[in-house]
């Protein structure tokens, strides 16, 4: 039975009703330009991960930002005391703005402050290069210096350029300028909801920028084959339609394993659980390495992948190990074979094609799949050594 994840419901946060559009009204409160730089060479992968500060007065902000991983919050004189009490209560990384530098605990300058009111004084932005770890703009006036003119100033240099914004859509603005962007924002704001927003907003873009390449493979055999010890990983987030894991029983081609999210009539939903497949398996991790299903554990990070090729780190909460009766699935796919082990169970499902009316997939049941039906592998160009790719040949049969 093929199943559409596409009817596939589950209660969220709130947070994702908060997010903004993310489009750039414009307006003319952006009366001068502040600065803050970087001290290190921007590279392409370099791109896709933006720092964020954060600089407020508001305690819900400050515990939003903090569940959402961002932890350098900015002080001002005048809210110095606040750092004191936060400090008590989060783990977290307190900067303090005190004569155009931002200092940390130790009196270390991090980063400078520039100030630009007019189009000259932007070419004295150089002389702030190399004078910290980071230079910020502040409140950019875009009839003066559009985002684009700060960034292409900035993108040769060993420092790179933040800026901050009040919304999290005026920061989308200047991590997309030239494509390249800032390497980071500084969100000032009082408003929670901007925090939600932004970080709806990057992990998005981070999912669209680590894309795996998933293909079609056609089922040559479906065989019952015997007892092994399988491996139930359940994660520490809910996972959604057509996302799971890429699992393979050789290091040359990883099938996409669907999450147990979808209803069934033998057992309830558990849209954390992925019923992995036995002991030996290959599975993706963050970071482009691979694991042994065997050597997952609490706080292991997987690469969580959907039938798109969107992708995202997703940390191990718990792994169960049971003994269980294995279906053997073998492919094919431009002329090689291959093949992986899963557990005889209606409820495993693999991913069989992306619905991009939908922007979802379709899965099946491993019980019911019949040489012909199809399925999305990954397949790995390189053989793999303490899971890293190596030039290497080797074969796997």
């Amino acid at each position: 039975m093929q199943v559409s994840v596409a009817a596939w419901s589950i209660s969220t946060l709130g947070i994702m009703a908060m997010m903004g559009s993310g489009s750039y009204k414009g307006g003319s409160r952006y009366d001068n330009t502040r600065v803050v730089i970087s001290g290190k060479m921007r590279t392409a992968e370099e791109a896709t991960k933006k720092a964020v500060w954060v600089w407020t007065k508001n305690k819900d902000v400050m515990t939003a930002s903090v569940e959402g991983g961002w932890t350098t919050f900015v002080f001002t004189p005048d809210t110095k005391e606040l750092a004191n009490q936060w400090t008590s209560i989060a783990r977290i990384r307190p900067l303090y703005l005190e004569g155009g530098q931002f200092l940390d605990n130790e009196k270390k300058k991090v980063a400078v402050l520039g100030q630009v009111d007019t189009g000259e004084e932007q070419q004295n932005l150089a002389a702030l290069l190399g004078q910290a770890e980071v230079v910020v703009m502040d409140a950019l006036d875009w009839q003066v210096i559009p985002a684009e003119n700060m960034v292409a100033a900035f993108q040769d240099s060993n420092t790179a350029l933040y800026a901050t914004a009040s919304t999290a859509s005026d920061a989308q603005v200047y991590l997309e300028a030239l494509e390249m962007g800032t390497d980071g924002v500084v969100l000032h704001t009082d408003d929670p909801l901007e925090v939600f927003s932004l970080k709806a907003y990057l992990d998005k873009r981070r999912e669209a920028n680590t894309a795996v390449k998933l293909v079609e493979a056609v089922v040559t055999r479906v065989e019952a084959v015997g007892m092994g010890d399988r491996v139930c990983v359940d994660l520490c987030n809910l996972l959604r339609p057509s996302e799971g894991l890429l699992v393979g029983s050789f290091a040359r081609a990883f099938f996409l394993v669907h999450s147990e999210c979808l209803e069934s009539s033998y057992v309830a939903s558990r849209p954390f659980r992925v019923n992995a497949g036995p002991v030996h398996a290959y599975v993706s991790m963050a970071g482009g390495r691979t694991a042994y299903l065997a050597e997952l554990h609490t706080g292991s990070q997987v690469l969580v992948v959907d039938a798109q090729g969107r992708s995202r780190p997703v940390l191990v909460g718990r792994v169960k190990i049971e003994s269980r009766p294995l279906l053997l699935v073998e492919v094919e796919v431009e002329g090689q074979r291959h093949s992986v082990l899963l557990q005889n169970a209606e409820t495993v499902c693999l991913v069989t094609s992306a619905d991009t009316n939908q922007d979802t997939g379709n899965t099946m049941s491993v019980t019911s799949l019949k040489p012909g039906n199809t399925v999305l592998v990954s397949l790995q160009a390189q053989a793999r050594h303490t899971g890293i790719e190596i030039q290497e040949f080797i074969v796997e049969k």
